[in-house]
């Protein structure tokens, strides 16, 4: 039997007192390139789509539908990190700074959010939860991570066509074997993350050479 996420952490804050709940999820940490997205939404109880679940689990097509279920009745806000802000304040805080933009782009001010993993975001001023492993566990969390992978996957996409040979299209800028060989080959990018190791080290020799 599968465990999916449930409306457990939810509704033990709305027994609180707590109204509207916000599960807030990021995806993008780990590329390469692109900018990294956080998703925050509030499910309505009486709408929430069958089959929630961690976006990682699903395919393409059910991702497509979930999201079309969430929108329909959901507070949704979908907001990012760029690549010079993450070389800037580093990719924890990138990702948390687009959590808190995509908390303050909500229609409605959240009560309380829950966030996945073990920290919460240091300037997200409303009370918050960390989940660990949150988007296996809380419906509205898992609607996060979908919403912000099917962003950020079509972000990629669009870079993708713009720089051809890096497989962004495929690989969301993640370190492939591919998107290595065309660092090599092709060079950095506006769109590159310059403090990543591959991507340093490649700049590093670069300047070494011309010297």
């Amino acid at each position: 039997m599968t465990n999916l996420p449930t409306f457990e952490f939810e509704q033990a804050l709305h027994a609180q007192g707590s109204r509207h709940i916000a599960g807030v999820d990021e995806v993008g940490r780990g590329p390469l390139a692109g900018p990294v997205f956080a998703a925050a939404v509030i499910l309505d109880p009486k709408h929430i789509p069958a089959g929630l679940n961690d976006s990682k689990k699903l395919s393409a097509k059910k991702r497509d539908l979930l999201l079309k279920a969430i929108m329909e009745h959901a507070d949704v806000s979908i907001s990012s990190a760029s690549e010079r802000e993450i070389e800037q304040i580093n990719i924890l805080r990138a990702s948390h700074l687009a959590m808190v933009r995509a908390v303050q782009g909500l229609r409605q001010c959240p009560d309380h959010v829950l966030v996945d993993g073990n920290l919460i975001p240091r300037d997200l001023n409303i009370p918050a939860t960390a989940v660990i492993k949150g988007d296996s566990r809380s419906v509205s969390i898992a609607a996060a991570s979908i919403v912000a992978k099917i962003r950020r996957d079509l972000v990629m996409c669009d870079l993708g066509q713009q720089f051809p040979g890096y497989g962004w299209e495929k690989n969301a800028g993640y370190p492939t074997t591919q998107h290595l060989k065309a660092l090599q080959d092709l060079g950095v990018t506006p769109h590159h993350r310059r403090t990543f190791k591959p991507i340093h080290n490649i700049l590093y020799q670069a300047k070494k050479l011309s010297g």
